[in-house]
């Protein structure tokens, strides 16, 4: 049952969307420069990585969790927990190396709080992390009660504004996450039981696989990478705030969605994810450099997020 997933998310159909995702991408940047000279510049697009990087990085674990059939609607609400508490910690006196360490724990302990849920109690993960949207957030504004902590030493910078030559760091490490978690999903034993949980869940059971160690495993893996991108963000604005993170849920899930993941489960891949990252991410940052105002960048989201699963059964249909 594995080999025949494997083989099926291999095949020509997927590559045919990778091409086409790569030439989208491509026109995009082309009418972006057109519409806005000077735009196609290698240093803007680097510095461009900044923004996105944080949620890039989280739509990795989102690829993980689609590819299982779940959702997760709490990731940024658990990214401003995460800020809060690094925050917060620091300024009630913990070491500031503590407080950053406690914040990723936290995103780690909020991830397994939904993966525990979802599989011992048998809630739809929908339910599941539309609770936890509302506790997370809840939780980070009563704690720092919508007030921001800033002020923190120059050191903690590094996270969110250093650059390695001409790279920003935390573009380098969505780089070695997307490498790792490339690896993670089409080389190991691990993903393709997270292919196979998607793909038939009851039939996974009966095949021995660890279901519900699978999808714990999961949304724990997004927890740690929401402490992670939480942490870059608060170093990046050198603010720790309860309002982070918002709306991050739907450009995470439409960047997943647009990159071809089966928004059902069973089929998936970190490349396409990628491809969507870099499709929404410049979509956003042109549409900021060419004055469009923030609300007509969130339509344009939802109708990517539409378009991305109208393709995704397109390119199904074709593979059949």
């Amino acid at each position: 049952m594995n080999t025949s997933i494997t083989k099926k998310n291999a095949n020509p159909i997927q590559l045919n969307r990778s091409v086409a995702l790569a030439a989208l991408f491509v026109v995009q940047i082309a009418v972006t420069s057109w519409l806005v000279p000077g735009y196609f510049d290698v240093g803007g697009l680097l510095d461009a990585t900044r923004s996105f990087s944080e949620a890039g990085l989280v739509a990795l674990g989102m690829t993980l969790i689609i590819i299982t059939g779940g959702i997760d609607l709490s990731v940024g609400a658990l990214m401003a927990l995460v800020s809060v508490t690094i925050g917060f910690s620091y300024q009630a006196g913990l070491p500031l190396w503590l407080a950053s360490t406690a914040g990723v724990g936290v995103g780690v302990l909020g991830g397994l709080f939904n993966g525990l849920f979802i599989t011992y109690f048998r809630l739809h993960p929908l339910v599941v992390t539309l609770g936890t949207f509302a506790l997370f957030r809840g939780i980070a504004f009563a704690v720092s009660d919508a007030n921001a902590v800033s002020g923190f030493p120059d050191w903690f910078s590094v996270f969110g504004q250093t650059i390695v030559g001409s790279f920003p760091l935390q573009f380098l490490v969505l780089c070695a996450f997307v490498v790792l978690f490339w690896v993670l999903l089409s080389k190991s034993q691990f993903g393709r039981y997270v292919y196979a949980v998607g793909h038939n869940d009851i039939a996974s059971r009966f095949a021995g696989i660890p279901t519900n160690a699978v999808i714990i495993a999961v949304y724990t893996l997004t927890g740690f990478l929401v402490g992670i991108a939480g942490l870059i963000y608060t170093s990046r604005i050198a603010s720790a705030r309860g309002n982070a993170g918002l709306g991050l849920e739907l450009t995470v899930i439409a960047m997943v969605v647009l990159g071809g993941t089966k928004i059902t489960g069973g089929s998936g891949t970190i490349a396409g994810t990628v491809m969507g990252i870099l499709i929404l991410s410049y979509l956003q940052d042109g549409l900021t450099f060419a004055g469009v105002r923030g609300d007509w960048g969130l339509i344009f989201i939802g109708i990517f997020l539409i378009l991305g699963v109208f393709a995704n059964e397109f390119f199904r249909e074709r593979s059949r």
